[in-house]
């Protein structure tokens, strides 16, 4: 036998999960062995499932070629769509359950960004072309976990390890830079090894040569993270956050933010949020141009751009010393959700100057954060159709008056009833009138 073909950790079983005997993934078995081939468990599920955490996606590996794959899973009325079929990737979806399946593979051809695969019925050669040691665990229906790598060792000790030469890995996606530093982050518990280090700074410019969507999503990720300050520092200590977001200027305040998350998650909705994560990078007084090439950078749809304005820089007083009133307006203007990750973001801010803040100031955070969760909008009772009754006529001056109305409506922190809010309205057509 081939050393490099030897499995290791030889007896090891993920046991009896739900996900491995579910309905859906019976019936996506089936299909794909009507015919003998021989299918596993591969990746994440067999990784979270010896790790005892959640299992998010099934994903699927066979011998056969995705054309079969593909008729296959039709024979059986599975729907089956060609995602990745260039690198012999299909997506069954079952029941509404997604799987992803892929043809056992090799690199015949690799440039950083895109892989030219040819496809075989090794299982170990297919193991080594994955990323990291914790990745490459398969398990085949018996449940018995297949380990080519070490990699059960890794997931063990918190290791996150590279199959291989790390620059050969990288040499082949420059993706993995990023993709290493979120796994360190998911599962590493011993301090990144300083040579791999050495080798992630040195190919960082690479990260140039992807598409922004990739990094961004990636990067998300890796801001989800539960420290995603300890990951950054590295990232900068190597040259990589640099690369893509040298806007990155404050990660005290994430991590402030991020011990926030976690100290007061007995507030309902409390969670960790990508967009205010990221907004907690920013200097709060960043000019407009730099926040905008930043955004472009990451190729952030036109929603979060307009949110991460809003939450950057949202031209507001100190939320402690609003009035009930204004936080009223604020709440309307702007939701509960968005409300909140200007607290959180303006709390985490005064943490940088002092980490202590008073007692007192902190009772009204919690407080305002807990008025954001009671919060339910007021719908202001009154329409265009009521101006219209009132005798003014069709055209702009509708819109001002509604507009009129509503601004009183809330400055009387909204108790107005519909009566008193048409009474208002009479009198504001009479003025209008007046003008005229």
């Amino acid at each position: 036998m081939n050393p490099r073909n030897k499995r290791t950790n030889i007896g090891t079983t993920i046991g009896s999960p739900h996900w491995f005997h579910s309905t859906q993934t019976r019936k996506v078995i089936k299909a794909l062995r009507s015919e003998g081939a021989e299918v596993r468990f591969v990746g994440g599920c067999i990784r979270d499932t010896l790790a005892n955490r959640p299992v998010k996606d099934i994903d699927l590996a066979t011998p056969t070629i995705p054309d079969d794959i593909i008729k296959l899973l039709e024979k059986y009325n599975i729907r089956a769509l060609p995602t990745g079929i260039q690198h012999g990737t299909i997506t069954a979806v079952c029941e509404q359950k997604a799987f992803q399946i892929t043809t056992l593979r090799k690199d015949k051809k690799t440039d950083g960004r895109h892989a030219e695969v040819v496809f075989t019925d090794d299982w170990a050669s297919d193991s080594r072309r994955r990323d990291f040691t914790i990745n490459s665990l398969s398990a085949d229906l018996r449940g018995i976990v297949y380990d080519y790598n070490d990699g059960i060792v890794d997931l063990k000790h918190g290791r996150v390890r590279f199959i291989g030469s790390a620059q050969n890995r990288i040499d082949e996606d420059y993706l993995r830079i990023l993709r290493f530093f979120r796994f360190q982050g998911e599962y590493g518990q011993l301090p990144i090894d300083s040579d791999v280090l050495r080798v992630l700074g040195s190919r960082a410019s690479k990260l140039k040569k992807l598409s922004g969507e990739r990094i961004r999503d990636e990067f998300f990720k890796i801001l989800m993270v539960p420290d995603p300050v300890k990951i950054l520092i590295n990232m900068q200590e190597c040259g990589i956050l640099s690369i893509f977001l040298p806007e990155a200027s404050t990660l005290r305040r994430l991590g402030h933010l991020n011990d926030l998350e976690k100290r007061i998650s007995s507030v309902k909705d409390i969670m960790p949020n990508k967009l205010r994560r990221l907004a907690a990078l920013f200097d709060p007084k960043i000019n407009d141009t730099s926040l905008s090439s930043a955004m472009e950078r990451l190729k952030l749809p036109n929603y979060d751009r307009s949110f991460l304005r809003g939450i950057i820089n949202p031209e507001i007083e100190s939320l402690t010393q609003m009035d009930k009133s204004q936080l009223l307006k604020l709440l309307r203007k702007f939701g509960p959700s968005q409300t909140r990750d200007l607290i959180l973001l303006e709390w985490a801010n005064n943490l940088m100057s002092s980490t202590t803040i008073p007692k007192s100031q902190t009772n009204t955070y919690i407080s305002l954060l807990e008025k954001c969760t009671a919060w339910k909008s007021p719908r202001f009772p009154l329409t265009g159709t009521d101006a219209l009754n009132l005798g003014v006529i069709e055209g702009p001056i509708i819109g001002a008056i509604l507009a009129s109305g509503e601004e009183w409506w809330e400055r009387n922190g909204y108790t107005a009833d519909r009566q008193k809010c048409l009474e208002r309205m009479d009198l504001e057509v009479h003025k209008s009138t007046k003008k005229i």
